[in-house]
């Protein structure tokens, strides 16, 4: 999917002082006190030439790969598949969180309101006609499917709402201010109706270090319509495709992060869709420095999803080399990323795992 370029030694003041103190007894305690993350990946198709979760292969290879079982398995479906005969609405996918269930992982199942291919204009999916009404049968019917297959799962809804490459984005598509989150309550509120509560909302904007996208305040559906909020971004590199500086995780998530805990101070995080390209630097330098920076500075996260598949070209996956690989699995293997452990999860929303 298409996506921008991302966009010493003194006298101190006491406040200063005071402000050092705090600064440091956080990161002892986040030291002290181990927080556990669940952890995933959005895997393609190409470590077994099948698609998951409607084929469980590739998880198991991936988990080997990283030396554990997954916690999280991310995959996504829009409102509709188009081809040359025609747009079907796509089903409930109970199967394949049936099956990442049963595998032990949490599904995180990323919908959107648009059809493939997905195109920034698609005049029969705007905003508009999702808040006037045109999609409820669809959307209520949806919901009621969930209700019944009743077990809890992360439900992230039009994500990378704050860019421009998405039909579902304000100013794109014919959108206007005011209507993404007019869209994301209607959509909520069709769900609390048919008593799918157990769907935990991920609200999932894309990293913006340079603040060169939509502010997030005026895209925010509120504490009542959120359970987790979220953060999507990536190391692109000097690569063919959007070209940009080497940029370290740190450099890529702690501005929106800053932004995300002033907006929802009592949320936890997720981090849906992150990776690196091997364009510019080491790759296996990047994880080792991406999970070393998570504890220390993105204590609020509580979940990661690695990107792992190839993008137009781009080389995500942890498998594109042994170093790369290598470093991936050392870093999950601490004891802070639990393992797939959560077939009988019960209870929404979904908090951040405790052991």
């Amino acid at each position: 999917m298409s996506r921008p370029a991302p966009p010493r030694l003194r006298f101190i003041a006491v406040p200063a002082v005071i402000a050092m103190i705090l600064s440091a007894s956080g990161h002892a305690e986040a030291g002290a006190h181990t927080r556990h993350l669940f952890w995933g990946a959005w895997i393609g198709s190409q470590l077994t030439g099948q698609t998951p979760p409607w084929h469980m292969g590739p998880v198991h290879r991936f988990g080997k790969l990283a030396g554990k079982g997954l916690s999280l398995v991310e995959f996504g479906s829009p409102f509709a598949e188009c081809d040359k005969g025609g747009c079907t609405p796509t089903k409930f996918p109970t199967t394949p969180l049936r099956d990442i269930r049963a595998y032990g992982a949490i599904p995180v199942f990323s919908w959107n309101s648009a059809s493939t291919p997905t195109r920034r204009h698609e005049p029969n999916y705007r905003l508009g006609d999702l808040i006037h009404g045109r999609f409820d049968h669809y959307i209520r019917e949806f919901a009621t499917k969930a209700k019944a297959w009743g077990h809890p799962f992360f439900l992230r809804f039009n994500w990378e709402m704050n860019g421009t490459w998405f039909p579902w984005a304000e100013g794109v598509n014919h959108n206007s201010r005011g209507q993404f989150v007019a869209a994301w309550r209607h959509v909520h509120d069709i769900f609390t109706a048919v008593g799918a509560d157990n769907v935990s909302w991920v609200w999932c904007p894309y990293a913006d270090p340079r603040r060169e996208l939509a502010g997030l305040r005026g895209l925010y559906p509120g504490p009542r319509y959120v359970d987790w909020t979220c953060m999507d971004g990536y190391n692109w590199g000097r690569g063919r495709v959007n070209r940009q500086p080497w940029m370290s995780f740190h450099r890529i998530f702690s501005s929106t992060y800053a932004r995300l805990l002033r907006l929802a101070p009592r949320k936890p995080v997720m981090i849906a869709e992150f990776a690196s390209s091997t364009y510019g630097g080491s790759k296996s330098t990047w994880i080792r420095r991406a999970f070393r920076a998570l504890p220390r500075r993105f204590p609020r996260v509580r979940a990661v999803i690695w990107y792992d598949q190839i993008d137009r070209g781009v080389d995500w996956p942890i498998e594109t080399s042994r170093a790369a690989t290598h470093a991936f699995r050392a870093a999950i293997g601490g004891d802070s990323f639990v393992g797939n452990r959560f077939d009988d999860l019960a209870g929404t929303p979904i908090r951040p795992p405790s052991r």
